[in-house]
């Protein structure tokens, strides 16, 4: 099945100075043979050349020279797919390198399906597939912390782990299926005891796994915070303050914002995407009454709000209206114009719940460091200790270490009431199986359909 060379561009498509060609299999040095031809004494043709070298001279097409290009020569086992590999450095924008690409097809070769590159990489052993994972993470990756942990993860720190798990289980397993194939011994009770402490210690270690998934969810996705209050409490002005720069139009028109407005910006390492909602007021016409159905919308589906109040202006039926109706969710109170006189005066029993208040002027950028420490403080549970970027789990991982706990768990509560050892050892199976999921050992066709199908073409 891939047994074939496979091509793609590998870099954004669009006008850039630079665009990259990858070309990867058995016939990727005939194809690029075909397909270049060196200019000058030290450049070579792809078959002749010495592996991991760069050679210069014109992709041809019909006779006619297509581009300038630099041709990268890497001959396996020492490249990304352990496959041979070539790489076409031309000029940048969406022509050159279609020219490329499609010579580089005319001469054999067959487009590439997304991450079918990392794919290789995976079904050859070069990587695992937690490791493989990390490459999309890392492609994605928005800020400096999620660019941590998908190194992290890349340089096979939680497959690391994973496997210690998964051979420490099979150990147990080895164990208990001896004892079964010699039904005359049975399991002292110092073995079983032991063996039980094995697995409960495998199960702690599964459960420290499973809280990193908050985290690593966060700074793969990013967490969602719609900005919410009344028209003209500076829901807008907020938005541009957080992000740094002006995206949403402000205005002292109230309903000027009659749409919703995503965008997301890096706070203090954590990706956030911020939701300027339309203010909830009585709709004037269809237009804002469409805002205004998109922005409850999105208030579903936030993870926590920014509730604006001007504290230049007593408090309203309608502010107090936004607290019950939006009581729970997760919340910072942000007091805004901070630069006027204050008249805002909360009510006792708001400021004695435990909510987080900021007071920040939009317009002098007063207050808006203390929010993005609040923010921070609300999205994030625990240190950034340099561990846990070694082990952020995905939401795939959740799930398979969720069974995998579940099975060992029912496994020592079977060894416990010295229940027949083979339901022990069933149960034991499913864990170790799950387990193996996360890094590729046991896994299905359909899976990785799944996975490599999020990636992007090229990679």
């Amino acid at each position: 099945m891939y047994d074939d060379t496979i091509a793609a561009i590998a870099t954004p498509l669009g006008q850039g100075g630079l665009a990259v060609v990858r070309l990867s299999g058995s016939q990727a040095l005939p194809i690029a043979d075909r397909s270049f031809v060196p200019a000058g004494a030290q450049s070579h043709a792809p078959c002749a050349a010495a592996s991991h070298t760069l050679h210069y001279g014109h992709i041809v097409r019909t006779g006619r020279v297509v581009d300038e290009v630099l041709v990268a020569v890497m001959r396996a086992p020492r490249t990304f797919t352990r496959e041979d590999t070539v790489e076409i450095s031309c000029h940048g924008g969406v022509l050159p390198a279609k020219m490329v690409l499609d010579t580089l097809l005319e001469n054999g070769a067959r487009l590439a399906g997304p991450g079918e590159f990392t794919r290789r990489a995976f079904l050859n052993g070069r990587i695992d597939l937690a490791q493989a994972e990390a490459v999309s993470d890392l492609i994605h990756s928005r800020t400096e912390l999620a660019l941590q942990a998908a190194n992290e993860q890349l340089a096979g720190k939680l497959s690391q782990r994973i496997n210690q798990l998964r051979d420490e289980m099979i150990r147990t397993l080895a164990h208990v299926e001896a004892h079964i194939d010699f039904p005359d011994e049975d399991i002292s009770p110092d073995t079983r005891s032991q063996l039980i402490a094995r697995l409960e210690r495998g199960v702690a270690f599964m459960e420290e796994l499973l809280r990193t998934a908050n985290e690593g969810q966060i700074l793969r996705q990013g967490i969602r915070a719609a900005i919410v209050g009344r028209p003209n409490a500076g829901k807008s002005s907020l938005l541009n303050q957080l992000l740094g720069h002006d995206r949403a139009i402000v205005s002292p028109i109230a309903g000027t914002t009659r749409d919703t407005i995503e965008e997301t910006a890096n706070i203090r390492g954590v990706p956030v995407i911020f939701v300027d909602t339309a203010g909830l007021r009585e709709a004037q016409d269809a237009i804002e009454r469409e805002g205004i159905r998109r922005s409850r919308e999105s208030l579903t589906r936030a993870e926590f709000i920014l509730h604006l109040l001007d504290a230049s202006q007593p408090l309203t039926p309608a502010d107090e209206a936004y607290f019950t109706e939006f009581g729970d969710k997760q919340r910072i109170l942000v007091l805004n114009k901070l630069d006027l006189p204050r008249q805002l005066i909360l009510p006792a029993g708001l400021v004695t719940c435990g909510i987080t208040i900021v007071e920040v002027s939009c317009t002098t950028g007063q207050g808006i460091e203390p929010l993005k420490d609040a923010i921070k403080a609300l999205t994030w549970s625990g240190k950034l200790e340099a561990e846990m970027f070694q082990v952020m789990i995905n939401s795939r991982h959740q799930e398979a270490l969720g069974r995998a706990r579940l099975a060992t768990q029912r496994t020592v509560a079977v060894l416990r009431a010295d229940e027949t050892l083979e339901l022990a050892a069933a149960e034991l199976r499913i864990a170790v199986h799950a387990v193996g999921e996360i890094v590729g050992k046991t896994t299905t066709e359909d899976l990785l359909d799944s996975i490599f199908s999020q990636f992007c073409l090229g990679k």
